[in-house]
């Protein structure tokens, strides 16, 4: 056979159609397509968005296809409309995906953005909710305990942006003063570096500096220590099926302890329109939401808490309500116990899951989007993304499209395994020091392989009820 070489070729001025290249589509895809399609979902989605558009006129992007669009970025990884958009012109599966032809045009990052600003966050509200429904229908959601954690959201605006609220100057300008101040008449740059090096007040607070670009933003530290504009992401997940009951954006230096009762009351909500009539009666957290205030709050509502306390030398109850001592103490004995043991087990493997989904593999973790409300609307829909591939995950079995080459090279890995131990095995004799070579990798290998098999026929028991019907 001789070797191909790559040339340049013409394009004929016309195609017939039924010669133009068609995909076959994603698996994932093709079956999220049929799961949305039973639910209604173009049709929900239609009702929801027509008050906020006019009669007449040049039609617009299908709501159906403007909200799947922004499905692919959480499946996709995608952390831009650009993207989103640049993904959905150039994959054949895609394409499929969202019902556009390969002689059509897609819709550009631009039309997304129109959309958006169009659209009020009640509307992503809604569909997050309906997603909710979905999982609910299928036996999914339980409901009953919830975890709450936070994370923090990079804002699209830079620290060398901040301004100061009260006179509007720069850090540069500031500095500037400060030098003068110092008896420097005319500072250089090296005399500003120097200045703002030996300086001990060099800490700056959101009280006194803001973002011109983005006010929402807050200085905050990162999950990986640097100091940036960002946003605070929480979320409310029922740690029996891991599906997100509720997420809100707010503000990065809100503390947990005043952002937490606005979360669980969404929960709350959502499960209620969700269908659901579980009613949340148990709600773990970490040790950051403990508060002694929240704690009877709760306890008056009949929750029961499981939030560690804070590591403390004394404890004085002279000045607070009686309240809050029974309160205290009921939820200290119950993290102390054995479901609470576990319980906090769950929140720290399945509640930082969800992070991991939508931050880190979704393209969430840094916001190409400016001001809380178009913030939160973009997480709402990654969360709700996250509940629908739970959602295809538990029921069909379809792993994300990224994650499928991931189960094909373990699937690899594993009948290599399998093999290589048959045929280390089948030797003759004479080379058992390459037996005791290979024994030990091998021994891992099935090791790994029995533990992995035995959580799946685990997880497939617990969830077997959700499967009648489907």
């Amino acid at each position: 056979m001789a070797l191909g070489k790559r040339k340049p070729k013409q394009d004929e001025l016309f195609i017939p159609r039924a010669e133009l290249a068609t995909g076959p589509g994603h698996p994932f895809y093709a079956k999220l397509n049929e799961v949305l399609a039973t639910a209604g979902f173009d049709g929900f989605v239609e009702d929801l968005c027509t008050p906020y558009y006019k009669e007449g006129g040049r039609p617009g992007i299908p709501p159906g296809v403007y909200f799947r669009m922004l499905l692919i970025g959480y499946f996709e990884g995608l952390e831009s409309q650009r993207g989103i958009a640049w993904r959905c012109a150039d994959s054949l599966a895609l394409r499929t995906f969202l019902g556009f032809a390969i002689t059509e045009a897609t819709p550009v990052h631009v039309s997304m953005t129109m959309i958006r600003q169009r659209l009020p966050e009640s509307v992503y509200d809604k569909v997050f909710v309906f997603v909710l429904s979905m999982l609910e229908q299928k036996g999914l959601l339980r409901g009953k305990a919830v975890a709450i954690d936070a994370t923090t959201l990079e804002a699209n605006a830079a620290m060398k942006s901040i301004v100061r609220k009260d006179s509007g100057e720069d850090w540069k300008q500031y500095l500037q003063g400060l030098a003068k101040a110092a008896g420097i008449e005319s500072p250089t740059e090296v005399d500003l570096r120097r200045l703002d090096r030996g300086r001990k007040d060099k800490k700056v607070s959101n009280e006194q500096w803001e973002s011109p670009s983005d006010p929402d933003s807050r200085i905050a530290k990162l999950k990986d220590g640097r100091t940036h504009l960002a946003y605070k992401a929480e979320h409310a997940v029922d740690v029996v099926s891991e599906a997100i009951v509720a997420t809100t954006v707010t503000f990065a230096d809100k503390s947990d302890p005043q952002s937490a009762p606005a979360t669980l009351s969404l929960a709350e909500a959502n499960m209620v329109l969700a269908g659901s009539e579980t009613e949340i009666a148990e709600v773990v957290m970490d040790k950051g939401y403990h508060d002694n205030g929240w704690l009877a709050e709760l306890a008056e509502r009949d929750v029961r808490t499981y939030i560690p306390e804070r590591r403390q030398k004394t404890r004085r109850w002279t000045n607070k309500p009686a309240e809050y001592e029974a309160a205290f103490r009921a939820n200290r004995r119950r993290v102390r116990g054995n479901k609470g043991r576990q319980l906090n087990r769950w929140r720290s493997e399945r509640c930082e899951r969800t992070f991991a989904h939508v931050c880190e593999t979704g393209g969430g973790r840094r916001s190409w989007l400016r001001g809380q409300t178009n913030v939160s609307k973009a997480h709402t829909l990654k969360c709700a993304a996250y509940n629908l591939g739970l959602l295809l995950r538990k029921v069909w079995g379809m792993c994300k499209p990224r994650s499928a080459k991931t189960g094909t090279a373990g699937l690899f890995l594993t009948l290599w395994a399998v093999w290589t131990l048959i045929a280390v095995m089948t030797r003759r004799k004479t080379d058992w020091q390459l037996h005791w070579l290979l024994a030990p990798g091998m021994l891992f290998l099935v090791t790994v392989m029995a533990v992995r098999g035995i959580h799946s026929i685990r997880s497939f028991w617990k969830n077997r009820h959700s499967l009648t019907g489907c």
